[in-house]
């Protein structure tokens, strides 16, 4: 688990690398870093919290120009003024656009998509999905093929977001109103208002820095394993996809096209298996509902907390208030979404490596270069470690991309395909520690299950042939009567 799983931080070494961050004065905070938590403020000048500053606005007077003072102004209005949910969403979505322009770490700009791009973001869309026809059941699920800026992505996918962030974010801001007594409550009510308005807006500046960091690396919209984008667009990022593809030796083109496959191959999975989203977001939502608060830890915060000093939540947030519990339906809830990523993940990257490999020279560094990329800690681990505190088992990808494999091998595209029928159907987290266990035991449980729907099937016939007996049969036990239908449905 991450070492801050609610603090929905970046790592605190990251604004002391950045440009802007050697750009500042020193003495002016820095950054956003953790002695700044909130981190308000226009790119290139200084937040509301100064290192060590008594006083926590101090620092921002000292370092902004007066044309920034409004903006600043502005923002702390929204922070004490939000009455929404548990997470201030607009907050979000401006701290996002700011991190998008100010570029990533590397000094790589958003910029907007050209005309050229978009048609070869298109071409290589459609041409995925011709290959791809051979390598899976599944139809395309594509309805139109977009080539988004880093800024488009953020705009596109925050409504993802949300339901993914909202539970975790909401059991935070329920405990703050829980930690005092029932009779207290009513004469603390501005006092919590004012802590939840607060969080709101933590939270919706950590989690916009966190998208918008994203938004640099990502190449496409379901580059973590789930649906982030609308339905049936396969979009890319071309900006991304050039850094992605600058130091691998290989053609541009390739590389696009393979990860324009990828797009394609989650885009056909999402749009023909009806019930995956729901499974996957309520599976995030199961884990949040295990999220046990250190009610002890919080009580402190609430009696000690100073509307002058809104870092302290910052502060309680990065010591570990909100953990996970040990339980074992905490551990179940973990490993289904672990587990249904894994398989999603797996059966991309086995799908697109079949329509890939005969095509593709690079096909196979390619492949490699996306799992190592990941292991590393790519977009998926960091964001679920920042989000939600869950850090992505890297083996399970490779673990569940062997099962699919031989799931082909055994019983071609259609019966490996089939298996998305139902959640039920699916592999569990003990089968991809054995892949050929689970193919051998399939196998037997579907041909009986074929057997048991054509005797299905064909009971209308047989009720049909004999339904004088049936009617006499209803008769003897006093159910049926004249009555035909109930007579059926108590054969």
């Amino acid at each position: 688990m991450s070492d801050t799983p609610f603090g929905f931080g970046l790592p605190p070494e990251e604004p002391d690398d950045g440009d802007e961050g050697k750009k500042k004065d020193p003495q002016g905070g820095g950054g956003q870093g953790p002695a700044n938590p909130f981190g308000f403020g226009t790119p290139g000048a200084g937040g509301f919290g100064g290192s060590g500053a008594d006083n926590p606005f101090a620092a921002m007077f000292g370092s902004m120009n007066p044309g920034d003072l409004g903006a600043a102004f502005q923002q702390l209005g929204q922070m004490l003024s939000y009455e929404g949910g548990p997470v201030n969403w607009d907050m979000a979505k401006q701290i996002a656009r700011q991190t998008v322009a100010q570029g990533t770490a590397q000094g790589s700009k958003d910029a907007s998509v050209g005309p050229s791009e978009r048609r070869a973001v298109e071409d290589a869309v459609r041409l995925a999905d011709l290959w791809l026809d051979d390598a899976t059941s599944l139809p395309s699920g594509a309805n139109s093929a977009l080539a988004w800026s880093r800024a488009e992505w953020v705009e596109a996918t925050l409504p993802a977001w949300r339901e993914l962030v909202d539970p975790v974010a909401e059991r935070v801001g329920n405990a703050m109103g829980d930690v005092l007594p029932e009779e207290m409550q009513a004469m603390a009510g501005p006092l919590i208002g004012m802590m939840r308005s607060m969080g709101g807006a933590m939270f919706g500046t950590q989690i916009g820095q966190a998208v918008g960091v994203l938004a640099g690396e990502v190449v496409g919209s379901s580059d973590i394993g789930l649906p982030l984008g609308p339905a049936g667009k396969a979009a890319l990022l071309p900006l991304n996809i050039e850094t992605f593809g600058k130091d691998l030796g290989v053609p541009q083109e390739e590389v696009r096209l393979y990860l324009a496959l990828r797009e394609a191959a989650h885009q056909r999975l999402f749009a023909h298996v009806p019930w995956l989203r729901s499974h996957l977001f309520g599976a995030v939502d199961g884990y949040a509902r295990g999220i046990k608060v250190d009610t002890g830890k919080l009580e402190d915060v609430v009696g000690q907390f100073d509307p002058q000093n809104p870092e302290q939540l910052q502060e309680a947030l990065q010591q570990g208030m909100f953990q996970p519990e040990d339980t074992p339906e905490q551990k179940a809830a973990l490993a289904r979404l672990e587990t249904a990523l894994a398989l999603v993940e797996g059966w991309v990257d086995a799908v697109v490596h079949a329509a890939a490999k005969p095509r593709l020279s690079s096909a196979d560094a390619l492949r490699e270069t996306l799992r190592r990329r990941r292991a590393s800690g790519g977009p998926a681990e960091q964001t679920f470690a920042t989000l939600i505190g869950l850090e992505l088992r890297p083996r399970r990808l490779r673990d569940a991309s062997r099962l699919w494999a031989s799931l082909t091998d055994a019983r071609g595209v259609d019966g490996r395909d089939a298996l998305w029928a139902h959640p039920d159907m699916l592999p569990t987290a003990t089968d991809l520690d054995d892949p050929d266990g689970f193919v051998h035991r399939e196998q037997i449980d579907f041909s009986e299950l074929d057997k048991m729907l054509g005797e299905a099937a064909d009971k209308p016939d047989l009720r049909k042939k004999d339904a004088g007996e049936a009617k006499d049969a209803d008769a003897a036990d006093g159910d049926g009567k004249d009555d035909e239908g109930k007579g059926d449905s108590t054969e």
